[in-house]
Parts: structure tokens; sequence; C-alpha cells
């Protein structure tokens, strides 16, 4: 809750600013932060990790070769069996704005839209409720810590998401879920009109016509040369130095934050959300 008003700040004092995610809680904050930006003249990026390993640069460079054609839908998860960051700066909206959703569905959210070109959204179907959180006895196994009842923040939540293109989007982010994953489990499926891949594996499909083929392939991938957190500041440090663009502007945040702002409003309303990133 406390990103705007601290990076407007550094901003305004002459400062290049890199911004853990997410960005802002809400995409009118986000919006503000821009309006900064643009004011004073200096950079403003996102931390999104996750953009910078090895397997995201390879898979993301893959689909800019036109390996999938026109991307028309994606699905995609982050998901945790018992994994509740149980602190007052993760459970209490008036500190988090959120639970899952800003939290880690932030980070499987900003790499599906990277990879798929950043289609503008238009419309959210969702749903974010607290199905474990308040369970009798609900613990998280981060030091098999008890979840304080007073917790007010979703523990699950998911969407359908439209796009201007036609493209859509389902996703799915939780902190408690009765899903068999050891610790957290992350994924991302691309489905376009030549082909299909899957993140993290970096695995792609295709069809042969000519010949009725099914075609599956991996990437050949290296060992990542740094941790995904410290290259990203690498890559801060030289867009500075070198006045290039953000390595994550702003407006690939807003249109995150617009659709995960988007899944709060319809679970509000019970129904499916008009979006904007205008």
């Amino acid at each position: 809750m406390y990103h705007a008003s601290q990076a407007i700040a550094a901003m305004e004092a002459g400062k290049h600013v890199i911004c853990e995610k997410p960005l802002a809680p809400t995409p009118d904050e986000i919006r503000q932060m821009i309006a900064a930006r643009d004011r004073t003249g200096k950079m403003l990026m996102t931390a999104q990790h996750f953009r910078f390993k090895g397997n995201s640069q390879a898979v993301k460079a893959e689909i800019d070769s036109g390996a999938l054609g026109e991307v028309y839908h994606a699905r995609s998860w982050m998901l945790r069996r018992s994994g509740l960051p149980v602190r007052p700066t993760f459970i209490y909206k008036a500190n988090s704005g959120g639970g899952p959703c800003i939290d880690i569905g932030v980070h499987i959210l900003d790499l599906t839209l990277w990879l798929m070109g950043h289609p503008r959204p238009v419309a959210v179907s969702g749903v974010a409720r607290a199905a474990l959180a308040h369970h009798p006895g609900a613990f998280s196994s981060w030091g098999r810590t008890l979840v304080p009842q007073d917790m007010d923040v979703e523990d699950f939540a998911a969407a359908f998401v439209r796009f201007d293109t036609g493209a859509t989007l389902m996703i799915e982010m939780s902190w408690l879920l009765h899903h068999n994953v050891q610790g957290e489990a992350a994924r991302v499926w691309l489905y376009g009109t030549e082909g299909g891949c899957e993140w993290p594996d970096a695995s792609f499909v295709s069809n042969d016509y000519a010949n009725r083929q099914l075609i599956n392939r991996s990437l050949v991938l290296t060992q990542d040369s740094m941790e995904p957190h410290a290259l990203e500041c690498v890559e801060f440090a030289r867009a500075v130095a070198e006045h290039l663009p953000s390595p994550v502007p702003a407006e690939h945040s807003l249109y995150v934050q617009t659709i995960l702002d988007g899944i709060y409003r319809s679970q509000a309303a019970g129904k499916e959300v008009t979006v904007s990133v205008d």
C-alpha cells in the first residue's frame, strides 16, 4: 500500500526508481506514478524477476520469432499448498491491498501478458475468496503457524479475462489449496494459430499439416548467468547508465493491476466487469 507515495517522492527528489511488485495496489495509483515519472523525467521500473529467468527469455524470443502465430488463448497459475505468509503486511488488506492476487498472482500474470505481447484487457470475470484460511485450525506450512482468524484478504482467486484482440486468459492463484504440489507451482500455457508452448519447461508443439504429423520440441537451455533478482537490478542500472527504456515499464504493471483490480470488482459485483487501461 506504500509503494506509490514513496516512489513518487523519490522521483520528485531526482531519483530513478526500481519498485518491487506490485507496483501499486490500484490502477489509479499506478497512473499517479506514471504521471510523476513523466513529470520528473526519471526512470520507473517494476521488479518483475520472472521475466529475467533464462527460460522466460528463451521462450519470449521464440514467441517473438513467430513460433506461435497469433496467440488467442492462455492459461496460467501460481499455486501453493499451505503456503500463506502469516505476517500483517500480507494478510490485512489495509497493508497489502489483497491476498495472493497481489502477492503471487502478479508474478504469473505479468509473465503471461509479457509473453502474449500485452493485449489490452477489456473484461474480467473473477472470484476472490478465503476458502480455507478461516477453517478451524488453518495453518501455514511456513513455520506451522496458525492463520489469524481476522485475516481479511482472499486465499484463492481465479478469473477469465477478455482482451481487445479477441484473445482470452484463464488464471488461478492461491496460497492455500488442496493441490498435490511441494512448495509452489507456477505454469503458463500459450495457444496460438501456428503452435503452442509451455513455461517453465520451454516446450513447444505444432503441426506439420503437409505430412499430418505432430511436432513436439523443447528449447535447449543453458544455466542462468545470474540469479533473476540480481539480474533485474543489473538491467535497471544498465538502463539508467545508458539512457535506455525501462526494462519493465510501469504501463505493463498498469495492465496487470487493471486485471487484478477487475477480479476484486467482479467478485464484489457477482458478474463480469469491464476494465480499461486508459
